[in-house]
């Protein structure tokens, strides 16, 4: 989701024994506070600064997606381009902080805005120092990804209330290549890789932008509106340790009619979202919870309104954002 939960985790698996290999065995070295927080610094460097394009493959619960990428920095303003090769066909722009999400089917693009919407699709991905609170930072040794020698860690939680996460960064650049999310029992939950990838293309920002508003295609602005959460009379009391409340919006409820609030918290690295929506009996059953690989949901009433949280994290952790969440008078 997620983290952020809309935000883009489309990856492959590079290969099967690489995937069993022990997430909390002896080949694991925790890093020095200081030596960690480097590494993360120059993934993140590398994630914002340099300019690369590939292909990008997701896999979870057997199913296979694939994403074409792109990423630069023209003239100060970062531009991204994500085009899917599967699935519904759809392509989505980034430039700067404006989102255009392309549905040749429908004839649409939908605009939005990352300000509003900090979730939206990415190529970058980041870890955040403050992370480090909460997870140990292990060298795992080293690997190849998409042909280009890496560096593996792992990302250990101290606690239950997260997924132990395992990262690949290339050797050369320190771009994030690979990324697993592991279960408790080190089984592999959902992972993404690059499947290829050109690092320091050219920054042809007219290139990359082609196709982005398309003639004789309708332009939608999408109903977001930044919102505080305690203005709206809704607070958090004993949240999981860690998670930080980013972002929070009025937008159209999933996959349903009316508005719904929506809350986004990350502990740096996992990612969950919050909806607050008015108990609707002929729309909401009673609570359910599902989960998709590291995708976790929980569903329920609570008093007059319907919570739904999900995010990529174990359920008791969604359970416990539900349990938290309080209706101020």
């Amino acid at each position: 989701m997620a983290s952020p939960l809309l935000s883009l985790r489309r990856w492959v698996l590079a290969t099967a024994s690489a995937a069993l290999l022990p997430w909390g065995g002896a080949l694991a070295q925790a890093l020095p506070h200081a030596e960690a927080e480097a590494w993360l610094a120059r993934l993140n460097e590398a994630a914002s600064a340099r300019n690369y394009r590939g292909v990008m493959v997701f896999t979870t619960e057997g199913v296979v997606s694939s994403s074409r990428v792109a990423h630069v920095g023209a003239g100060g303003e970062v531009l991204e381009r994500v085009e899917a090769l599967d699935g519904r066909m759809h392509r989505v722009y980034r430039r700067g902080d404006t989102v255009y999400t392309v549905w040749p089917d429908r004839r649409v693009v939908v605009v939005e805005q990352r300000g509003a919407a900090p979730g939206l699709v990415s190529t970058r991905r980041r870890v955040e120092p403050r992370a480090l609170d909460h997870y140990a930072l292990q060298t795992q040794g080293r690997a190849h990804v998409a042909g280009r020698p890496a560096q593996r860690v792992l990302m250990q939680p101290r606690d239950e209330w997260r997924f132990a996460q395992r990262l690949w960064a290339d050797e050369a650049s320190g771009l994030l290549l690979r990324a697993d999310v592991l279960g408790s029992d080190g089984r592999v939950l959902e992972s993404s890789a690059f499947s290829e990838v050109e690092l320091d293309i050219a920054a042809d920002a007219e290139s990359l932008l082609d196709g982005m508003q398309p003639p004789g295609f309708e332009v939608v602005t999408a109903r977001r509106e930044g919102v505080e959460l305690a203005r709206q009379g809704w607070r958090l009391v004993a949240p999981p340790p860690g998670f930080e409340l980013m972002a929070c919006m009025r937008r159209p409820a999933p996959g349903r009619p009316g508005d719904a609030l929506q809350a986004m918290f990350s502990d740096g690295l996992s990612f969950v979202s919050v909806f607050i929506e008015p108990y609707r009996e002929s729309q909401h059953a009673g609570a359910l919870s599902a989960e998709l690989g590291a995708m976790h949901t929980v569903m329920q009433r609570v008093g007059e309104h319907w919570i739904t949280a999900m995010g990529d994290v174990p359920r008791p952790t969604l359970e416990q954002f539900v349990r938290a969440l309080q209706r101020q008078p």
